[in-house]
């Protein structure tokens, strides 16, 4: 830290040398500070399937204009196999990847990969892979503090956490938990199928969507030592044959929702965050009145604004949107919107709540679509990007 060599505080008065020393430090530290992200500006990162026959390689990055909604592409930033999901460091300097297979370094585990990012590029550099210890990981969190990773495994059935190293890298699990059980269909819950890990705001609990147990699990979470202990009671039971997939906290913190793939529903729960359990307070489908088709529900998020929820419809192609009501937590419908494409297998909201970016997994694109702030509603932008069986957007600020 320099302060100007040419001012002489001893000759001001104690008031203008105490004015003028905060000036000197204000100015040290401020040019010393990591520059700001410009407004509205962002990259987003795109996870997707490699599998056969996909016209992917890894995982995609654009710049976003979030004032605008205008996606520029940067191309491919890193090389990797079936990146279905992804998750970023608080800090926006690491990227971590699930890499959705089932024999990596042998049979029944998946991998877990580590990139360091260049917010200026948008380029990935590829830091290290460990194993997932469980087959085709699906999804993947970073813990408040940034010092563990958490990934469900799907047809494992179980969930595993790692720490994150001083230069970014992930080191081999400090905790495994597999679980066990079946549900009531035998075609798709044959055993357990944890499909999604998330954190408290406070980082104490983990909440675990197992579609083949019909459960929704809650962990007692130690960020010390990256631990899961079975919360008392360790689940809140779904109904039966409902396949819970994704789980959405309000931002209030009073209420919780979880979309059940094979019932094609969300439930809305109230949430006690200081005990990390759950109380039902309603079921409701996401598809029309009338419609007879086959579908399986896939993302859900809630509007940063917590007046609107969101849920995708596989099947039907199309988000499913909500009211939420303040006060009691329950959901109206609004709307059902064509995503102009097939399977949105996930989307994702910007930060600024402006802008839901649909990614439609068969179809090989994503559709931005302008959100109304005021009425929750839906209206495409106009534009679609081509990217090859699109999975997962998470956003990091642009420099």
């Amino acid at each position: 830290m320099r302060f100007y060599s040419g001012m002489n505080f001893s000759r001001l008065s104690l008031p203008l040398r105490i004015l003028s020393i905060t000036f000197a430090i204000f100015t040290a530290v401020a040019a010393n500070a990591a520059p700001a992200p410009k407004q509205g500006s962002y990259l987003f990162y795109v996870g997707t399937y490699t599998e056969e026959g996909s016209k992917s390689k890894g995982i995609y990055a654009y710049r976003f204009d979030a004032d605008t909604g205008e996606a520029t592409s940067l191309g491919l930033a890193a090389e990797t196999t079936n990146p279905s999901f992804v998750a970023l460091a608080p800090n926006g300097q690491y990227l971590y990847a699930v890499n959705e297979v089932q024999n990596y370094k042998g049979p029944n585990s998946g991998g877990v990969s580590a990139f360091s990012i260049d917010r200026a590029t948008g380029k990935l550099t590829f830091l290290n892979e460990v194993a997932s210890r469980g087959a085709d990981p699906c999804y993947i969190i970073v813990d408040k503090s940034g010092k563990f990773v958490l990934v469900a495994n799907y047809t494992g059935g179980s969930i595993a956490v790692f720490p994150v190293l001083a230069d970014g890298k992930i080191g081999e699990a400090s905790t495994f938990v597999q679980h066990a059980g079946k549900g009531t269909n035998p075609k798709r819950q044959e055993g357990p199928h944890a499909h999604s890990i998330d954190l408290s705001p406070d980082n104490r609990f983990a909440f675990v969507d197992d579609l083949g147990l019909d459960e929704l699990l809650t962990y007692k979470y130690d960020p010390a030592k990256g631990s899961l202990t079975p919360n008392d009671p360790p689940y809140t039971k779904l109904d039966p044959g409902a396949g819970p997939r994704h789980f959405a906290l309000h931002p209030s913190g009073k209420f919780a929702y979880v979309v059940a793939e094979m019932q094609s529903t969300v439930t809305a729960l109230s949430a006690d965050l200081k005990a990390g359990t759950f109380q039902r307070l309603q079921t409701i489908s996401t598809l029309p009145k009338g419609f007879s088709g086959e579908n399986d529900d896939a993302e859900i998020h809630i509007h940063p604004s917590g007046k609107f929820l969101y849920a995708s419809n596989r099947g039907h192609d199309s988000i499913a949107v909500f009211a939420i009501d303040p006060v009691k937590g329950t959901l109206t419908p609004i709307d059902d919107v064509p995503t102009q494409g097939q399977i949105p297998r996930s989307f994702e909201i910007d930060p600024t709540g402006k802008f839901l970016l649909a990614q439609n997994q068969k179809s090989d694109n994503i559709v931005i679509f302008r959100i109304d702030e005021k009425t929750g509603r839906l209206t495409p932008t106009g534009q679609k990007l081509d990217v090859g069986q699109p999975v997962c957007v998470k956003f990091v600020p642009a420099r």
